[in-house]
């Protein structure tokens, strides 16, 4: 019989309390007896790059290997990367940045990062629950990483949207919506979102100021982003990070871009958090029932 292993890939951190937490979570899946997994990084960690895991797992016998990308989208170029590096197609209408893998005997298949999973549109609504107090009246604002290649970013766009829709019917949000960090959409989105607040707040006299200041041309704002035109009016923005973990996008960046606008925010990440365990449990699951995207090597 074949001997089955798996490759947790995640990013990699120059902190390492960022990696302490993918590693805990890692060891915390629940696998079938015989079936070992090692947790990998793209980069950041010597020593556990992507290649070291490869070489681990097949010194340990393993001849069918499951890769599984924890990253939050399909749309990332480092997931891209990854998956023309085990030889499969690019996602986009890029080339992959990263030599092939060398891979001398296992089969392998690579699966799929987070996108718009249910586990983590749970995962989402637990952590922004404690900033909501009229979520009737609240709407979502989703902050992701993104990316500028326009193949990828549509990827990263439509993963974000569903899982914000998830996420808004989990917790009863009036609206919701996305941003991307690159291209820098944040505080575009909230200007549009704000605006809608304070037009609901101003009733028909603001409209007619708005009308008198600017006969016949829109507002910027009301076209900002995409932010979707129709739907109820809000009296608060809520504003979740979609990151693996608390680092320097979480706690620096986004409060930098949204400065001088009011939202609430608390900046929890998916980790740490026992629902990625389960969430890597079940994209593992399905491989063994022979789920799964074989790479080009097999």
């Amino acid at each position: 019989m074949a001997r089955r292993g798996v490759l947790v890939i995640s990013h990699g951190s120059p902190d390492a309390g960022w990696n302490r937490l993918v590693d805990e979570a890692v060891q915390a899946v629940r696998l079938p007896d015989g079936v070992p997994i090692v947790s990998s990084f793209l980069e950041c960690v010597e020593g556990r790059l992507i290649q070291d895991g490869i070489d681990e797992l097949e010194a340990r016998g393993v001849d069918e290997m499951f890769v599984l990308p924890l990253f939050v989208s399909s749309g990332s170029t480092h997931v891209d990367d990854i998956r023309q590096a085990f030889g499969l197609p690019p996602a986009a209408y890029r080339e992959g940045e990263l030599e092939p893998f060398r891979v001398r005997r296992a089969r392998v298949t690579v699966g799929l990062p987070i996108d718009d999973d249910p586990i983590i549109a749970e995962l989402i609504a637990d952590n922004v629950r404690e900033l909501s107090i009229a979520p009737e009246r609240e709407a979502l604002l989703l902050i992701a990483h993104g990316s500028r290649e326009r193949g990828l970013n549509r990827i990263w766009r439509d993963g974000m949207r569903n899982l914000a829709a998830r996420v808004r019917e989990l917790c009863g949000f009036a609206r919701a919506e996305t941003a991307m960090l690159l291209p820098d959409q944040a505080a575009c989105v909230m200007r549009a979102l704000t605006k809608r607040q304070a037009r609901a707040a101003g009733g028909a006299a603001m409209h007619a100021a708005d009308a008198e200041n600017a006969p016949g041309a829109a507002d910027p704002a009301d076209a900002c982003c995409a932010v979707t035109p129709a739907g109820p009016e809000t009296d608060a923005v809520i504003v979740a990070p979609l990151f693996l973990s608390r680092g320097y996008f979480t706690n620096t960046v986004i409060p930098a871009r949204l400065a001088g606008f009011a939202y609430r925010y608390n900046g929890k990440a998916l980790l740490p958090n026992p629902a990625i365990s389960r969430w890597m449990e079940r994209q593992i699951a399905n491989w063994l029932g022979d789920g799964g995207q074989s790479g080009g090597n097999g």
